[in-house]
């Protein structure tokens, strides 16, 4: 059987190792005659995962203990209502720095609530870069700063963090959490969909500044009020229970293969294998400025467009999956998440250079 890899942005590929222990754990997760699935999130089994769950988060990110770790639904996209509905404490406007699709998403859903300035955006290069900070027109009276820490379907990602000063810091990590190390202290707000880095769809995590709540707006429901959840250790209602389950699976393996210092080593070395053979091509391109290259999400482009469908129909007969670019991007993407082996790239940059001698 030919060896498969999923270069999916999300859903994305899960440890292999993960899914085994899952699988094994399917019909009695240790003795307990239940499958996870089945299991009450009031339970003292579950109520056991989910406190695993959180500890090891906690571990790897290196969480202050004045934050709160909250397991979620709605995906990254409900946050970005409800970051202004927590977060405006009073204030009528937020800065919000505009680097792609998904940071204006957030823009969007923002300006229901806030007025929002865009200190920021690289929209005058097709958002292709992170703009310096140097360029930044930020309001020191703004409730708080958002940007996308890593535009999954432009593959744009900051390699430093902003200074706000005392302006809370809030930052999308949909597609970058759990790849490197990151300093939690910086930031007011973290969050992140789950279905990249995490575990399966329908986990959205949300690390957030135990003072920033408890001001939400009046109008706020109550799903919406992270403070809701704080108060119920996520329990408020029945959290995505076998999602957490997953994800703390994923906790623990990263946890024993070295933590975040490891596996940003490992995706230094994946993303330049193939970020390598893209500079070193005349047949391939990469849109994105070198010093914001993400090393999540590798889009790319063939010299002639004509290609895409036969090389997308080849690449698939190789057991090499999922590379068409998001649609309102074209082209190709190679998603490599931490779960993604560096055998699952060189069997791509193998293939390029295959496609290319075919293509004379």
């Amino acid at each position: 059987m030919t060896q498969i890899y999923n270069f999916s942005a999300g859903p994305a590929v899960l440890p292999k190792a993960v899914l085994e222990q899952a699988r094994d754990e399917m019909l009695d997760w240790h003795g307990s005659g239940m499958s996870v699935m089945e299991m009450s999130h009031r339970g003292k089994e579950f109520i056991g995962i989910a406190h695993q769950a959180e500890a090891d988060f906690r571990e790897l990110l290196n969480i202050p203990a004045n934050y709160k770790v909250l397991f979620l639904q709605g995906g990254a996209s409900s946050q970005f209502a409800m970051v202004p509905m927590n977060l405006l404490r009073g204030k009528t406007s937020a800065d919000y720095i505009h680097t792609g699709i998904w940071s204006g998403k957030a823009i969007d859903e923002a300006q229901r609530y806030a007025s929002v300035n865009v200190a920021a955006s690289s929209a005058d290069r097709k958002f292709t870069y992170a703009p310096d900070q140097s360029v930044w027109q930020l309001d020191r009276n703004a409730a708080y700063v958002h940007y996308v820490s890593n535009e999954t379907i432009g593959g744009v990602e900051f390699n430093w963090i902003p200074d706000t000063g005392d302006v809370p810091l809030v930052a999308d990590m949909s597609s970058n959490i759990l790849s490197r190390p990151v300093d939690v202290s910086r930031f007011g707000l973290i969050y992140a969909g789950a279905q990249k880095n995490i575990g399966p769809a329908g986990l959205t995590m949300v690390i957030v500044r135990e003072d920033l709540l408890g001001n939400a707006l009046a109008a706020t429901p109550t799903m919406f009020n992270y403070r809701t959840h704080a108060e119920h250790d996520s329990m408020y209602n029945t959290p995505p229970t076998y999602a957490m389950y997953i994800a703390g699976l994923v906790f623990a393996l990263l946890k024993r293969e070295g933590g975040l210092a490891a596996m940003e080593q490992r995706n230094i070395a994946k993303s330049g294998l193939l970020y390598d053979y893209l500079d070193a091509s005349d047949f391939y391109t990469s849109p994105v400025a070198r010093e914001n290259r993400s090393r999540m999400n590798i889009p790319f482009t063939l010299r002639d467009p004509a290609l895409d469908e036969a090389f997308l129909k080849g690449a698939q007969q190789r057991g090499l999956l999922q590379l068409k670019g998001h649609k309102l991007a074209g082209g190709m993407r190679a998603s490599l998440y931490n779960a993604m082996p560096i055998e699952g790239v060189q069997a791509l940059v193998a293939y390029m250079q295959d496609f290319v001698q075919q293509q004379g």
